[in-house]
């Protein structure tokens, strides 16, 4: 009885109990074991938590919860939600992120990475809040799918060099819900260098956001 409900692996199309089986699940490309808890990138050594750039020049944000590392085939999941409109990869990168979490504290509230209201109706969705929907049912955090506006429509990130991205996307957002005293994880699909998150979560604390996380399904290692 069980078999009829079976699925076919969304990867290579063996039966699954999951949208992934098991073997597709332990090949996908996982983070370095030691990495910085503020942006998550590798470091050199063990013993460090925090990594040089990030003791140098602190983020607005405090830590970052990544599930796997934006290679293949993280990354053709990710195209296939974001650019293809496939709504279904919602909830199966929403479970992977979710997964991943461990034993982390959990905020007061989730904001989606919000999109300019150009770009929203081009593609038709937010597929930061489509995977947030899941993640917030799964948590039990709130979600606050308008709490945040993008009023700057700022070209794409890809291919800009971080001093680039930090001033493409400056003044990109304004937040006008009272915060105070709250903890906010910002949501993201992908974070690559972390401007936009950056960005987002100065308008945050402005808002009176004691601590903001940022939880993003995929991270950019260097090397990728």
């Amino acid at each position: 009885m069980q078999t009829l409900f079976r699925k076919n692996c969304l990867l290579c199309g063996a039966a699954s109990d999951g949208d992934l089986c098991k073997p597709c699940l332990d090949s996908l490309p996982e983070l370095p074991p030691h990495r910085c808890k503020v942006c998550a990138l590798p470091l050199p050594v063990a013993e460090s938590r925090v990594c040089g750039a990030c003791l140098a020049d602190r983020p607005a944000f405090d830590c970052t919860i990544a599930a796997l590392s934006y290679a293949f085939p993280v990354d053709a999941l990710v195209h296939s939600l974001k650019y293809q409109g496939n709504l279904t990869m919602a909830p199966v990168l929403a479970d992977l992120l979710t997964a991943r979490m461990g034993a982390a504290a959990l905020p007061d509230f989730i904001v989606p990475m919000p999109l300019h209201s150009a770009r929203l109706r081009e593609r038709g969705f937010n597929q930061a809040l489509e995977i947030a929907r899941r993640v917030s049912r799964k948590t039990g955090v709130a979600l606050l799918p308008a709490a945040c506006k993008r009023i700057k429509n700022t070209p794409s990130q890809t291919g800009l060099p971080w001093k680039e991205r930090e001033k493409n996307i400056n003044g990109a957002f304004t937040c006008k819900a009272d915060l105070a005293g709250r903890r906010i994880a910002i949501l993201d699909d992908v974070m690559t260098t972390g401007a936009t998150l950056n960005e987002l979560a100065k308008v945050l604390r402005k808002s009176g956001a004691t601590c903001v996380s940022g939880w993003v399904v995929a991270r950019t290692l260097p090397y990728n």
